[in-house]
């Protein structure tokens, strides 16, 4: 092909992505695309301490990831996205409720829970009509009111909180993190068994096949949902929350052999996400085959940066892709994480869009594109998306807040505010040339400094009084503080 035939060929690409966003804009504002019956299937993929620089996509050139590289081609690659959190359960949180995890409760992993008057994603998609599904981890409370998996201390009573109370007709969940292979045994296991649709699943049961790798268990319980989905011809919201690769990490012999030129360690590490990996590929083969690809919107990414504070501590072999900080930190690395989103119908495939996004943009986006009506104002922390994702809108409105621990974070399109409230120490960087944050430039800015810094003070105020019950109408609704 010429240089002048390719040139032709890309503007028509242009040109057709151009008038069919235009179609489906006029549609949605109409509110005439979801009336039609042309809802899309959603389906929310995550990992589990998944570093930035750990797939293919982005650079990684050891962890094989080919279904994961070829799934995000056939999408935008999301190259400035962040978890909701630098920590687990908070990001969840954030995912299913557009609002940050501070204003419920969960401060940190295996604290809090999801309280029953907020509002999820799987209850006003189930309103619109839709099939919804949770399978994985679930990480927002207890399964059981006499036990967890972190012991008494736990208070599995109060924080019992399961995905049947919050919207999902189907569920394949344990409480918290399992072993990645063999995942129902092991001392991850202990008094942390799957609950399928609430029953907890004895491993000794022949017909549970808990052996293996975590994915393919999680996916053999996704896949039919989603088969039954399409046979009833409704819409399904899928959310599949994988383990990997959290601790305890784990890859069974066939993926252990595909790395047996790296450290004894790391090749347990980059087999079970190559394990997760093959699943992921599995399910975009179901879609393809039942039909649903074009319609079906697919998110993926992971709920913070990878475990330990070093590449090679034990097991933890995840990378940061040169990002500053890991999973605990508001650095870079360890919010700053790999994602792409695929919907052929809507959003460009084999591009990048370096907007500033965040997991807390999950609900606002979706319901948007749902067609749902909000019955209840809430503060969302979140803002719709779809704009960026298309090319309609190149920035956010508002910066994206984080709170660990001492340490609060505003993230703007250009600048980074950092507040440590123990020392009240501030910094500042400059996000478009400093990857590594290695470079304080509060000195430089401090008209930036102060005006982010009344802006994380707002936000905080705002989100003491939804805590304090304020969005749920209910002034005598306290949770325990952090």
């Amino acid at each position: 092909m010429s240089s002048s035939d390719r040139v032709d060929s890309c503007l028509r690409k242009i040109r057709l992505r151009e008038i069919m966003w235009m179609i489906f804009a006029v549609l949605l504002l109409a509110g005439e695309f979801v009336e039609a019956g042309e809802k899309p299937n959603i389906i929310l993929l995550m990992t589990d301490d998944l570093g930035y620089g750990d797939t293919g996509f982005n650079g990684n050139t050891i962890i094989k990831t080919p279904h994961l590289d070829a799934l995000a081609a056939r999408g935008t690659v999301l190259t400035n996205f962040h978890s909701g959190g630098s920590v687990c359960s908070p990001t969840r949180g954030t995912c299913l409720t557009g609002r940050h995890h501070d204003r419920y409760g969960i401060w940190d992993a295996n604290a809090g829970h999801l309280p029953t008057e907020e509002i999820t994603l799987a209850e006003v998609l189930k309103a619109e009509g839709y099939r919804t599904g949770h399978f994985g981890k679930w990480h927002l409370g207890t399964l059981d009111k006499q036990k967890s998996s972190k012991g008494a201390k736990r208070n599995p009573e109060l924080h019992y909180s399961p995905p049947a109370l919050h919207g999902y007709d189907r569920s394949f969940v344990t409480e918290s993190a399992v072993c990645t292979w063999d995942p129902g045994y092991g001392a991850r296991a202990k008094n942390n068994p799957f609950y399928d649709d609430g029953v907890a699943v004895d491993p000794k049961d022949p017909e549970s096949n808990l052996r293996g790798g975590d994915a393919r268990v999680l996916m053999d319980r996704a896949i039919p949902f989603i088969e039954s989905s399409i046979n009833d011809e409704t819409p399904f919201f899928a959310v599949i929350w994988f383990h990997a690769p959290h601790e305890d990490v784990e890859a069974g012999p066939e993926y252990l052999a595909m790395y047996a030129d790296q450290p004894e360690e790391a090749r347990h590490y980059y087999g079970c996400i190559t394990e997760l990996d093959e699943q992921v590929g599995r399910l975009v083969e179901v879609l393809h085959d039942r039909g649903v690809t074009e319609n079906t919107m697919i998110w993926f990414t992971s709920d913070n940066g990878p475990e330990g504070v070093k590449v090679g501590q034990g097991r933890g072999y995840g990378t940061t892709g040169g990002l500053r900080g890991r999973k605990r930190a508001l650095y870079e690395g360890g919010v700053r994480v790999p994602s792409f989103v695929v919907w052929p119908v809507v959003v460009a495939s084999g591009e990048k869009c370096d907007g500033l996004m965040s997991t807390l943009d999950y609900f606002p986006t979706i319901s948007q594109i749902a067609g749902v009506q909000h019955p209840v104002v809430r503060h969302l922390d979140g803002e719709n998306v779809l704009g960026m994702l298309t090319g309609r809108e190149l920035k956010r409105g508002r910066p994206i807040p984080f709170h660990y621990h001492d340490n609060y974070a505003m993230v703007s399109e250009d600048f980074k505010y950092m507040y440590h409230s123990k020392t009240d120490h501030a910094e500042l960087y400059g996000r478009g040339d400093d990857w590594a944050e290695a470079n304080d430039v509060s000195g430089q800015f401090p008209d930036v400094v102060e005006s982010m810094r009344a802006a994380l003070f707002e936000w905080q105020a705002s989100a003491r009084e939804s805590h304090a019950g304020g969005d749920y109408g209910d002034e005598s609704y306290r949770s325990a503080g952090p």
